[in-house]
């Protein structure tokens, strides 16, 4: 289960697009209200706004809006009713509001919520590429006590409590598949490492993890002997050597083993590569599995759904360049977009960057481009497609 939280400014536009009032919503009968809390059901996007603004009217908040959005796993919620949907929205509201951050030395930087008893609105969005139904729900800063929700780290606390409702329901969580899967990628990191040492060392092997983003962290016994290892990735994600691998085979006891089965090939095998060009081979860009700080994107090409797992900076780069609180046709211009950078479609003109066809590149990805340049032009060919429908009254400040 994935879940997202941010303070914003500009609610009544959140609103209207959470309750599907918008005019320029394209299936608002898709959209079923779920629940309220201090407010009448009967009220409008506008009455809703009204209400929230006259609650935080003396207390000088400028985002005086939290929007949150909810979204289980499609197989997990395909028997839900209204019921289930609401009781899921008050079981994350309630470990949300549980949550207290601290510092390594224990003092509190992010104290609790109360966003369960603040005024909120709830409604379940079925309308998305894929059809996957999730809560979409807009909640007043200050409580029902006249106390500021705190907006620290709101996307992370949003991450945690989604965590721990989905664990409790026994649904396999975000962060569970990020590191089972993560743990695959290490492993094929390690063994791609090994067969491109020409020799087996432990120096070798520690300075070339260091270059894929390792810390390398031996443990050795009293005659500096290497007796076993972890790996750190980012700072803080520990990997032991007996997680690792297969069989166990990356551990400290067999890995020189293995790297000289990784080189014990036969000549017959050896001189078909050395006959091979010694051209630079171009990356291969494979998006269909879960790795590494990515996200999961649903999006749909020619009538088929696609499932894909895109870097989170790029993400973040389309959700902001296409943001939909100030752009129309935010869905299908980011659909678009996404199926450009994961070569699901090609735009029919080139998408360079100007200045004639001597400064465009030809279509497709340059080996030369990191993601957010590619994304950017993959941004502008949507753009260029469907064109960028500026949302009325969504004009930023």
């Amino acid at each position: 289960m994935i879940a997202k939280g941010k303070a914003i400014a500009h609610g009544i536009n959140a609103i209207r697009y959470i309750t599907g009032e918008s005019k320029y919503k394209a299936h608002p009968e898709r959209i079923q209200h779920i629940c309220n809390h201090h407010i009448d059901d009967m009220l409008d996007a506008m009455g809703i706004w009204t209400m929230m603004n006259l609650h935080t009217a003396d207390r000088g908040i400028k985002n005086n809006v939290i929007r949150m959005e909810i979204s289980p796993s499609k197989e997990h919620t395909k028997d839900f009713t209204p019921a289930d949907w609401k009781r899921l929205w008050y079981d994350f509201a309630r470990e949300f509001d549980r949550i207290e951050m601290r510092d390594d030395k224990g003092k509190i930087i992010s104290g609790k919520t109360n966003i369960a008893g603040s005024i909120h609105s709830v409604w379940l969005h079925t309308e998305s590429a894929g059809d996957v139904p999730h809560l979409h729900a807009a909640v007043c800063r200050v409580d029902e006590r006249g106390n500021i929700n705190n907006d620290h780290n709101i996307h992370k606390r949003a991450q945690m409590a989604a965590q721990v409702v989905a664990e409790r329901r026994g649904w396999q969580t975000a962060a569970r598949i990020h590191t089972e899967r993560a743990k695959s990628v290490v492993s094929e990191d390690c063994m791609d490492i090994l067969r491109q040492m020409q020799s087996w060392s432990w120096e070798d092997y520690a300075r070339r993890l260091s270059k894929k983003g390792y810390e390398f962290c031996p443990r050795k016994d009293r005659r500096g002997k290497v007796v076993g290892y972890a790996l750190i990735v980012g700072g803080k994600t520990k990997y032991i050597a007996s997680e690792l691998g297969v069989g166990r085979n990356l551990m400290a006891t067999k890995i020189e083993s293995t790297w000289e089965r990784l080189h014990t090939q036969t000549q017959d095998e050896i001189k078909p590569q050395q006959q091979k060009s010694h051209a630079p081979v171009k990356p291969v860009y494979d998006y269909s599995q879960y790795k590494y700080g990515t996200t999961r994107c649903d999006i749909t090409v020619n009538g088929t759904n696609h499932r894909l797992y895109l870097p989170d900076k790029v993400v973040q780069f389309l959700d902001d360049e296409f943001d939909y609180r100030f752009v129309e046709n935010s869905d299908s211009l980011t659909n678009l977009a996404m199926a450009f950078f994961a070569a699901l479609a090609a735009p029919t003109i080139p998408a360079g960057g100007g200045g004639g066809s001597s400064n465009e590149l030809k279509w497709g990805r340059d080996p030369k481009e990191d993601d957010i340049e590619f994304a950017r032009r993959c941004a502008r060919a949507a753009i260029r497609k469907l064109g960028k429908k500026p949302r009325i009254g969504g004009r930023r400040r």
